[in-house]
């Protein structure tokens, strides 16, 4: 039926946990619906720092305005 672009910032701290049981929702969404989910990871917050020295590299907004949708974890520090 549908197909849909969607960036993951699973941010930190609970935030990995809450987007990927969001994931596997939106996957039995797709399975029982017939829409296909695509997901693409972007780094935002303490990951972020850690990996690139700032909050939010540029390659991740690039990666969000790409999308159709942006599925935002909990973002904070280290």
């Amino acid at each position: 039926m549908a197909e849909f672009n969607i960036a993951l910032v699973k941010g930190d701290g609970i935030g990995p946990d809450i987007i990927d049981e969001a994931v596997a929702v939106l996957n039995e969404i797709g399975n029982i619906y017939g829409h296909t989910f695509n997901f693409e990871d972007a780094v935002a917050g303490g990951r972020a720092i850690d990996l690139y020295g700032e909050p939010l590299p540029q390659s991740s907004v690039d990666i969000c305005l790409k999308s159709d949708s942006v599925l935002l974890g909990a973002v904070g520090g280290p």
